[in-house]
């Protein structure tokens, strides 16, 4: 015997109903906002001390965390792995993931991991754990064009619109830009300090000053203007642009802590590097500095370095006077700096670390791991904690080329203790 007709008809709109409400509820898991932090569950590693070389061979770009750990960005997910120098990429020691959305941008200062997504959030995560310490909602990230290769550098070596700053207080502000506002975060609390509107695509971020400042580049009003408002109360505290320079000014900062943050200087030059002048920054007016004119010269501390026919020459930034000379290098050029160091990258793809203050050999060794070799150029670069991280690029370079003929290998990542 079968139900009745009117009994089936029952039953069967009830199995429809229980199975679209299955469904959405596993839709809604699916889609539905959410963050995954998985925390770390061992010890905190210690500071390593490795011999100068070759440390590691990577596929992902890492952000070099408290001299501790290493800081990854995938799409949806910040995460790290230990130990700093180890040989390969590992199991993640601590992972923070959300959805939808994306990942834009990492920064770190000291044991703080601040991740910016798509939507605006900003995330503060302890290196030490992996645990949230604060969450701030922050301007909409800028949208942007741009390719997004598969190591992640451009997120965590030049996040677009993140920046540090340290005030004279001792205060650090996360300062962030979006596309038609700015704000300062309190790095320690997350605590919004100031929000102000900006004028849209006419203007630009440079960077940050080491004497607290936000560095942009203002073309709204025609002719270019370098505006420097004040991180602790976004205020823009002055304008400034290099006598007689061009109405198209293009401004490279110089002598930055981390990526573009606690910048020492900047490059002012025309399209195509036309008229470049270097200027040193301060609490007042930029200054002219000379040393700094030529492209290619970088700044640690008071020293301005470049390579002059195969030969380092380190100058005073604000006299010009030469300090020091360091030579049997050959073909070479300056390829990265962090504080007390300068890294220089010869013909042949050894990395030169010399003292910016003397000029001394602090270390040398071949950018070479396995059998891979060394006929490759140089992509983006990374330096902090005594540790510098290069891209490696097939040659011929093809910037339009998907990432298997872009990158020399799938580990395409080469990281260097100095």
């Amino acid at each position: 015997m079968g139900f009745p007709r009117g009994r089936r008809r029952l039953v069967l709109a009830v199995a429809v109903l229980l199975a679209v409400a299955a469904v959405a509820v596993v839709v809604h898991r699916v889609l539905a906002p959410a963050e995954v932090s998985t925390p770390a569950r061992g010890d905190y590693p210690a500071t390593p001390q490795p011999a100068p070389g070759v440390v590691g061979r990577l596929p992902v770009a890492p952000l070099i965390v408290d001299g501790r750990l290493r800081v990854y960005a995938a799409h949806r997910q910040v995460y790290a792995d230990r130990p700093v120098d180890g040989r390969h990429r590992t199991t993640p020691y601590w992972s923070y993931r959300r959805w939808p959305a994306g990942l834009t941008g990492v920064v770190a200062s000291g044991s703080t991991v601040v991740s910016r997504w798509s939507d605006g959030r900003l995330v503060a995560l302890d290196a030490s754990t992996g645990r949230v310490q604060w969450r701030a909602d922050g301007p909409v990230p800028v949208r942007s064009t741009a390719v997004v290769r598969r190591t992640g550098a451009a997120t965590v070596w030049n996040p677009s619109g993140l920046f540090l700053t340290d005030l004279p207080d001792g205060r650090t502000v996360l300062t962030v830009t979006g596309d038609t506002q700015a704000s300062g975060v309190e790095l320690s609390s997350g605590r919004e300090l100031w929000r102000t509107d900006l004028p849209g695509d006419c203007r630009s971020d440079i960077g940050t000053t080491a004497t607290g400042q936000l560095i942009g580049l203002d073309a709204c009003a025609g002719s270019a203007m370098i505006e420097f408002r004040d991180a602790a109360t976004g205020l823009v505290g002055g304008r400034w642009r290099p006598p007689g320079g061009p109405d198209d000014l293009v401004v490279t900062p110089l002598g930055c802590r981390t990526g573009r943050s606690g910048c020492l200087a900047l490059r002012t030059a025309g399209p195509g590097d036309a008229g470049g002048r270097g200027w040193v920054l301060g609490s007042g007016e930029p200054l002219a500095a000379p040393a700094l004119d030529p492209a290619g010269v970088a700044v640690v501390g008071e020293q301005a370095v470049g390579v002059v026919d195969g030969v380092a020459v380190g100058r005073s930034v604000r006299s010009g006077a030469e300090l020091w000379r360091h030579t049997g290098l050959g073909p070479a050029r300056v390829l990265t700096t962090q504080p007390g160091r300068v890294h220089l990258l010869t013909e042949a793809n050894d990395l030169v670390t010399l003292d910016p203050v003397s000029g001394r050999l602090l270390s040398r060794s071949t950018l070479n791991v396995g059998s891979d070799g060394t006929g490759w150029t140089p992509g983006a670069m990374w330096a902090d904690a005594g540790y510098v991280a290069v891209e490696r690029l097939r040659e011929p370079v093809d910037p339009n080329g998907g990432d298997q003929r872009y990158y020399l290998t799938s580990e395409a990542v080469i990281l260097a203790a100095t």
